[in-house]
């Protein structure tokens, strides 16, 4: 070979034969990639969290998506999204309390309280009987702040109880309009406990029926009703048919109230002195001094005005 030719071949030796661009080597998916099955796994995850009587230690699919949340940010994040989409705020995901949701106002999951009375009365006044008796039930339940924080307390009521709760509350409403010299016979379509009070004062506690059966249109009835429904709705469980009713709260109605516990309507209920025990009945102490209370109409728990 001669000397220019072994130029010419070192030359060669030394370049990388040209080669048409090789396309990037697939890597693997990163942990933040969500796929159309995640996505679904995440609506499924908030479809289980609508059923609010299903507890995730009874269903490993359950239990097994509470897990992802919790471990996988980005699989969190679809969920949270599939919620919020739906009208849903997510108060809580836990082994205790599964996917705790509850309906924003503007939700079609959202249950209003108007629909509610209306389904069971048609008497215009019931209306605000019906949400005071969820404000009554929320109050017994949770009576102070302490027992919505610890995650371990649990609340007991009676439908008996709560409704002694709330006829101690209109006759501390009574002595004061005395004492103040207030008209003791106002409109009956004034707006406010002030008003609430009369209302609930002279509605029967349980009526009459042949076969002794309590009416709907009691007061112990609309707080039957109420239990009933925060039962039906995973907030209570019933524990017994003492007191017209024994029931106990669940995680998920702690998270409900604690949502809901900064409304106007709850505090100003809680501020009458009105303090419920633990076995479900009722006392009476001495009011705050200077408590200006006035109730906006038609609020009640767990609903939108």
């Amino acid at each position: 070979m001669s000397e220019t030719h072994a130029e010419y071949a070192d030359a060669w030796s030394e370049q990388e034969p040209p080669h048409p661009q090789a396309a990037p080597a697939p890597t693997p998916a990163s942990p933040s990639a969500v796929t159309p099955a995640d996505a679904a796994d995440a609506a499924r995850l908030v479809s289980f969290g609508l059923q609010p009587k299903l507890l995730p230690a009874r269903d490993a699919e359950y239990t097994e998506l509470l897990r992802r949340y919790r471990e996988d940010p980005a699989f969190a994040r679809v969920a949270d999204a599939v919620a919020t989409g739906l009208g849903l705020v997510v108060l809580e995901v836990s082994p205790r309390a599964g996917m705790a949701v509850t309906a924003g106002e503007d939700s079609v999951f959202a249950v209003r309280m108007g629909d509610y009375a209306r389904r069971a009365s048609t008497d215009s006044a019931d209306r605000f009987l019906h949400g005071l008796a969820h404000l009554a039930v929320a109050a017994m339940a949770f009576p102070r702040p302490e027992d919505l924080a610890d995650d371990g307390y649990i609340g007991r009521l009676t439908v008996n109880g709560v409704d002694a709760f709330v006829r101690q509350a209109c006759l501390r409403l009574e002595q004061r309009a005395e004492e103040q010299g207030e008209n003791t016979d106002p409109a009956s379509d004034a707006p406010g406990l002030e008003a609430a009070w009369r209302t609930y004062a002279r509605r029967s506690a349980t009526g009459a029926t042949k076969d002794a059966r309590r009416l709907a249109g009691s007061t112990t009835g609309i707080v039957g009703k109420a239990a009933a429904f925060l039962t039906d709705s995973g907030f209570l469980q019933r524990t017994g048919d003492e007191g017209g009713g024994s029931y106990r709260t669940t995680a998920r109605y702690q998270l409900q109230v604690r949502d809901m516990a900064g409304s106007a309507a709850m505090a100003e209920l809680l501020e009458l002195g009105v303090v419920p025990v633990s076995d479900g009945s009722a006392t009476l102490l001495p009011p705050p001094e200077g408590d200006d209370l006035e109730l906006a109409a038609d609020a009640g728990l767990p609903f939108h005005a």
